[in-house]
């Protein structure tokens, strides 16, 4: 196992991945070019900060990458588009540096409060001008949040600290949070208008591009002050360079910008602002705490499976791991197994999630009945991280159902697979020690071990098939492990389901297909 370090971490979280005798890790802080496209070609994990972009076309080079772990909360020098493809996890830290980013926003609401910065500056200047140094207190003054996850909430607690009353605009977070930590949570026009600060503390997405603007900027309190110590995208610089020079804005204190380091001196320069390069993460004790969290997170990845704080996949505790792994090899196999019994593209997929596994996080056990259908029919490399998108490229329609009380069994999970010209489904469910069964097929009560070869036989139910069946194999000296026979009295259909122990030859599956009663016939491996 190869561990590739690209940015800076602690000895610690090094020494925590060096623990493992056969692992292999290799530390290239700050490198870039050559060596970290050569490194990756093998490695089986990359560990990154802010520094190393993780663009599409370095990814291309790491056939074997498995995990991609930031230290830090922010993803966005990752393509996780081009990672989730792949079939790579991303996975960050989030919390890890809220005690950091959340005292810096602090240090930068006082810095702007007081003019901290101007008044440091004139007096080394050997200015003593007192006078125009006139600030304001934050107490009674209303702090706008925008986003009120584990940073914004620290700061939060903070400003509470200092008698600030704290609004917040979340749309993810619920009211009954939000008045649990004493914020109110408003819309974006009400903490707008109401804040006489404003601290942004959301993730960069698209809807969160730009979202401080000249609209929004001409829609906030006059003479307000902007801390932004989260992603420089959220706010349109030139904008707010305007709304500095209007008044509309007094002041903002910046450690993000759009471009790091900054390529237009403006903003920086201007006296109204306070600008730092990026450093609200950057303490001794935060650094500790993200570097060693990624090294655990990626170190269990790659012992266990398990992903904690996945971006581009659920993630899950080792509790609830333990819980779905039975599922996931069900999925995947009932997955293998249908696709292969329908033999045709899928068009739609339908899965039920019935009694008590219906009450469990189910996104990965999804992702890995469409890992056993497409890795019957693609090319690619298929696996729970990249399922869901090659299913969505496809334009294979998936459809979840859920129910704690309509299923026969204490838990079973059913696929129903559409094809242009076919359709087909199947019932499965865990046994005792984990054990994997089909219950039925195409709504007819069948009960067979899901696993190794299986010759899959459609037939009218009349006389003699079973009996001709076992001949014919026992012929061409295959051993017949399990032989489980369906049946619809109505339309007068059975199924067969028989377990062998070595390969069918293509002479004996057409001997089978010769027999009068037999309508269809298919070897099926469940790996």
């Amino acid at each position: 196992m190869k561990i590739l370090i690209a940015d800076d971490i602690s000895e610690r979280s090094i020494s925590l991945l060096q623990g493992e005798p056969s692992w292999q890790v290799v530390y290239l802080p700050g490198s870039a070019g050559q060596s970290l496209e050569e490194e990756i070609r093998d490695a089986d994990a990359l560990i990154v900060r802010s520094a190393t972009k993780v663009t599409a076309d370095l990814l291309e080079r790491a056939a074997q990458l498995r995990v991609i772990g930031r230290a830090g909360v922010g993803v966005d020098n990752v393509d996780l588009e081009a990672a989730t493809l792949r079939g790579v996890v991303v996975m960050n830290t989030p919390g890890g540096n809220a005690t950091s980013v959340a005292e810096h926003t602090l240090a930068l609401l006082l810095a702007l409060a007081r003019s901290i910065p101007l008044a440091d500056s004139q007096l080394k200047q050997g200015r003593w001008e007192k006078k125009n140094l006139v600030g304001i207190e934050l107490r009674g003054k209303t702090l706008g949040l925008i986003g009120l996850g584990n940073i914004g909430a620290e700061v939060a607690r903070l400003a509470h600290a200092f008698q600030m009353e704290v609004l917040a605009y979340d749309p993810y977070v619920p009211a009954l949070l939000a008045a649990e930590r004493n914020v109110k949570l408003v819309g974006l026009e009400e903490l707008l208008g109401g804040s006489d600060f404003i601290s942004l503390h959301a993730s960069a997405t698209r809807e969160t591009h730009h979202l401080l603007n000249a609209r929004t900027l001409a829609r906030t309190r006059p003479g307000v002050r902007i801390v932004n110590c989260a992603r420089g995208e959220l706010i349109k610089e030139d904008d707010l360079l305007a709304a500095l020079e209007s008044g509309q804005v007094a002041g903002a204190a910046l450690d993000v910008f759009e471009v790091e380091p900054p390529k237009d001196p403006r903003l920086v320069r201007h006296p109204n602002v306070i600008a730092t390069p990026h450093i609200a993460g950057s303490t001794e004790e935060a650094q500790e705490i993200v570097g060693i969290r990624i090294a655990e997170q990626v170190r269990d990845f790659l012992m266990t499976g398990i992903a904690r704080h996945a971006v581009n996949m659920p993630s899950l505790s080792p509790e609830e791991y333990k819980k779905l792994q039975p599922y996931l090899q069900l999925g995947e196999k009932l997955g293998s197994f249908l696709v292969q019994v329908l033999a045709g593209a899928p068009e739609e997929v339908r899965i039920s999630y019935d009694g008590g596994l219906a009450e469990l996080n189910t996104h990965l056990v999804k992702n890995a009945v469409l890992k056993g259908m497409l890795g019957q029919v693609l090319s690619e490399e298929v696996n729970l991280v990249n399922a869901s998108t090659h299913a969505k490229h496809r334009g294979i329609e998936v459809v979840e159902l859920r129910s704690a009380r309509r299923a026969a069994y204490s838990s079973s999970l059913g696929i129903a697979l559409r094809c242009a010209t076919a359709s087909a489904s199947v019932l499965g469910m865990v046994g005792l020690r984990s054990s994997l069964h089909i219950l039925g097929i195409n709504d007819i009560d069948i009960e067979a071990p899901l696993r190794g070869i299986i010759l899959y036989i459609r037939n009218r139910d009349v006389p003699g098939v079973i009996g001709r069946v076992g001949t014919l194999l026992g012929n061409h000296n295959i051993n017949i492990a399990n032989f489980a026979l369906g049946r619809n009295p109505e339309s007068h259909e059975a199924i067969g389901l028989v377990n062998v122990d070595q390969p069918i030859p293509e002479a004996a599956q057409h001997e089978i297909r010769e027999i009068p009663a037999v309508e269809d016939v298919r070897v099926i491996t469940v790996d």
